[in-house]
C-alpha cells in the first residue's frame, strides 16, 4: 500500500478509536513532508478538528501517539501546529518494497477504457525530415507510450501532407533542373532529392522576383506574379482536376519521399498504427465547407473564396477555400477530424504540432463546434517549442536545416568517439560495438530532446547530449549497465538472490529507504506525466533514480556485504531499480544496454 493510502487507513482507525467517528477518506489530507521538517509524510489535521473538539496541536499529538503505539510501521512523529509529520520504520519500507518487487506490471496503471489518437510527424513530401521533425516525432511517440502506461488504448497516426502548392514547387523544379534524376541515378535518398528540388525552386523564384523588382514592379506584386509561382499554381489546379501527366509525376516523386521517410523512421525506431494522406482526405473537408455554407455559418466572397467570420468570437476571418476552389490546411483538418472521430469514437485526439500553430488549432476547434460537433472539446493541441541551434533558427527554403539523417549519423559518430575515448566497450566484438554506438546515440538524442518540457524552446547540442555524466541518456544507460554488471557478478559467485523472499527484519540505511521512496513514486510520475502530456516528467524521474543509485553505489560496496540476507536484499533492490529504469526509458523509446 502506498504511503499516503497507508496513513489514511491508519488515521481513520485512530479517529474511530479516539473520537468514535467514522470519517470518509476525503477528510484525510496527506502530503510529502517538507524538506525543512523531520518526517516522511504529513497528515493535515485541521479537517479533523470538528470531531476531536481539540486544538490542532492536541489533535495531532493524540493521533500521533495512537499511531506510534498501534502501528509497527511508524517509528515516530512530530507536530508543527496543525501538521502531524510521520516517520516510517524500516518495517514499512521493507514491506512496501516487497510489494513493488512482486508486481511484474509495476507502473502500468489500470485500463481506463478510453481511446486516444495521437497524430505526430505529419511531414510535407517536398523535403526530408529535419531536426524540428525529430522533436515532433520523438515527443509524439513518447506521449503515446506514456498514455498507454496510463491505461488508455492509443492509436499512433501520421498525416502525410502530400499535396498542395509546396509539393508542386518541388515537382516543377525537378522538371526544370533535375535532368531526369532519380534516387537510383543520383545516389541520393529519395526525400533528399526532392528536398533539393524544393531549394532549387526557391532559388529560381527569388531570382525572378529580383528581376521583376529591377523592372519597376513592387516587391509585393513581384512575389505574387513571379512566373515560377504562377506555373506551380497552375500545376496544383491541374492536379486537383486529375491531369494524367501531373498526377503521374506526383506519384513518382512522392514514392521516392515515402521510401526515404520509412528509412528515417526505421532508424529512429518509430512506427505508426495508421497513416493518413492529405490527398485522400482533403475532399472530406470540402464537404464540410459546403455543410457550413448550407447552415449559414460560412460565407462566400465575390472572388468565390469561402470564409468563416470569427470576429464575434474575438478572432478573425478564416479562409476555408480559395477562390479557385483549392483547399487550405484548415479544409483538410476539418475533414480528417470528422473522419477520425466517426471511425474510432475517440475520447481524446492529440495533435503534436509546434506552437506556431496555436491559433490554427484554436480556430479548428471553434469551427467544428459551430458545425455542431461536440467532440471538438476532446481535441488537444500538444503545442511544443521549436528546436534551435547555436547559430539560430533553421530555414528549409534556404536549405539551412539540420537534416535528420545527417544528425543521426553525427550522433552515431559522436557516440563512437566518446565511447572509445572513455574505454566503454570492454571486450565487445565489432558488431556488438556498432550496436552499442547506435543504442547510445539514439539514447542521447531522444533523451536530450524529451527531457525538456514540451512547451519550452530548446537549444540542441549533440556533444553535450552524449555526455556520460549529468542529465543525459548515456548516463542512465551506463547506470543500467553497471547494475547489470553487479548482478552478473553475483550470479557468477553463486549468490541465489533471485529466489530471495524479502522479509521484514532488515534494518535499511537512509539511502536504501530513499531508493525505495523513489521507486514508489514511479506510478505517480506516470499519472503526472500523462495528465500533463509531458514525457519530460518520466525522463527527469529516470535521471533522479539513476543519480540516487550511483550515490548509493559509491557509498555501499554491495558485493562485499558479508550478511547474506542483507546482500540478497540489496541485489533485489538493484534489480528493481534496473527494471524501473527499463520501463521508464522504454516510454521514451530508449533501449538500455546490458553491458558497456
Amino acid at each position: 500500500m502506498s504511503p499516503d493510502k497507508f496513513i489514511i487507513e491508519k488515521s481513520k482507525e485512530a479517529v474511530s478509536a479516539l473520537y468514535g467517528a467514522a470519517l470518509p477518506e476525503t477528510s484525510f489530507q496527506v502530503q510529502v513532508t517538507r524538506k525543512e521538517f523531520e518526517g516522511d509524510y504529513t497528515l493535515v489535521v485541521f479537517p479533523l478538528l470538528k470531531v476531536s473538539k481539540q486544538s490542532p496541536e492536541a489533535t495531532a499529538k493524540s493521533i500521533g501517539d495512537w499511531l506510534s503505539e498501534n502501528t509497527g510501521e511508524i517509528s515516530g512523529y512530530n507536530v508543527v501546529k496543525g501538521f502531524l509529520n510521520i516517520s516510517f520504520s524500516s518495517l514499512y519500507w521493507s514491506r512496501l518494497f516487497a510489494g513493488i518487487a512482486a508486481d511484474e506490471n509495476f507502473g502500468q496503471l489500470p485500463s481506463t477504457g478510453k481511446t486516444v489518437m495521437v497524430e505526430f510527424s505529419s511531414p510535407n513530401t517536398n523535403k526530408p525530415l529535419h531536426l524540428g521533425h525529430i522533436r515532433n516525432i520523438l515527443l509524439g511517440w513518447s506521449v503515446s507510450k506514456l498514455l498507454e502506461a496510463n491505461g488508455h488504448k492509443v492509436m499512433k497516426v501520421n498525416l502525410v501532407n502530400d499535396r498542395g502548392i509546396h509539393i508542386c514547387k518541388s515537382m516543377l523544379a525537378w522538371l526544370k533542373t533535375a535532368d531526369g534524376q532519380t534516387p537510383e541515378s543520383s545516389g541520393k535518398k529519395g526525400d533528399h532529392l526532392v528536398g533539393d528540388c524544393y531549394v532549387a525552386f526557391n532559388d529560381i523564384y527569388k531570382k525572378e522576383v529580383e528581376e521583376l523588382v529591377a523592372g519597376g514592379m513592387s516587391k509585393e506584386d513581384a512575389e505574387k506574379n513571379a512566373p515560377s509561382l504562377k506555373e506551380a499554381q497552375e500545376m496544383l489546379l491541374k492536379w486537383e482536376k486529375g491531369d494524367e501527366e501531373v498526377v503521374s509525376l506526383w506519384k513518382k516523386m512522392n514514392s521516392w519521399v515515402y521510401a526515404g521517410f520509412d528509412k528515417t523512421y526505421g532508424d529512429l525506431g518509430i512506427s505508426f498504427d495508421r497513416t493518413y494522406y492529405e490527398s485522400q482526405t482533403y475532399l472530406l473537408g470540402k464537404a464540410l465547407v459546403q455543410k457550413g455554407l448550407d447552415m449559414g455559418i460560412f460565407e462566400t466572397d465575390p472572388d468565390g473564396s469561402v470564409w468563416c467570420d470569427l470576429t464575434a468570437d474575438g478572432l478573425d476571418r478564416k479562409l476555408l477555400l480559395r477562390g479557385d476552389g483549392t483547399s487550405v490546411y484548415m479544409t483538410q483538418d476539418l475533414g480528417t477530424a470528422e473522419q477520425r472521430f466517426s471511425e474510432y469514437h475517440l475520447d481524446e485526439h492529440i495533435y503534436v504540432v509546434g506552437n506556431e500553430q496555436n491559433y490554427h488549432f484554436q480556430v479548428l476547434k471553434l469551427i467544428l463546434k459551430k458545425l455542431g460537433f461536440d467532440w471538438a472539446d476532446n481535441i488537444y493541441h500538444l503545442s511544443y517549442g521549436m528546436v534551435e541551434l547555436p547559430e539560430g533558427k533553421m530555414k528549409s527554403r534556404e536549405g539551412t536545416v539540420v537534416d535528420a539523417d545527417d544528425l543521426l549519423e553525427k550522433m552515431y559518430n559522436t557516440a563512437k568517439e566518446t565511447s572509445l575515448e572513455l574505454g566503454k566497450i570492454g571486450s565487445m566484438t565489432e558488431e556488438e560495438q556498432k550496436e552499442l554506438f547506435r543504442t547510445l546515440s539514439l539514447g542521447a538524442l531522444k533523451y536530450f530532446i524529451i527531457k525538456v518540457d514540451p512547451k519550452k524552446t530548446m537549444l540542441f547540442d549533440p556533444k553535450e547530449s552524449i555526455d556520460f555524466n549529468g542529465n543525459t541518456g548515456p548516463f542512465i544507460q551506463y547506470t543500467h549497465a553497471r547494475i547489470k554488471s553487479i548482478l552478473r557478478k553475483a550470479d557468477e559467485k553463486g549468490i541465489d538472490w533471485k529466489t530471495f523472499a524479502i522479509n521484514d527484519g532488515i534494518a535499511l540505511s537512509s539511502k536504501e529507504i530513499r531508493l525505495i521512496k523513489l521507486l514508489d513514486m514511479y506510478p505517480g510520475k506516470i499519472a503526472e506525466g500523462g495528465q500533463a502530456h509531458s514525457p519530460a516528467v518520466i525522463a527527469n524521474y529516470a535521471y533522479d533514480l539513476a543519480k540516487e543509485f550511483n550515490q548509493y553505489y559509491h557509498d555501499t560496496p554491495v558485493l562485499r556485504e558479508e550478511d547474506e540476507t542483507l546482500l540478497k536484499y540489496r541485489l533485489s533492490l538493484l534489480d528493481m531499480i534496473a527494471r524501473v529504469l527499463v520501463k521508464a526509458m522504454d516510454i521514451l523509446g530508449i533501449r538500455l544496454p546490458e553491458r558497456m
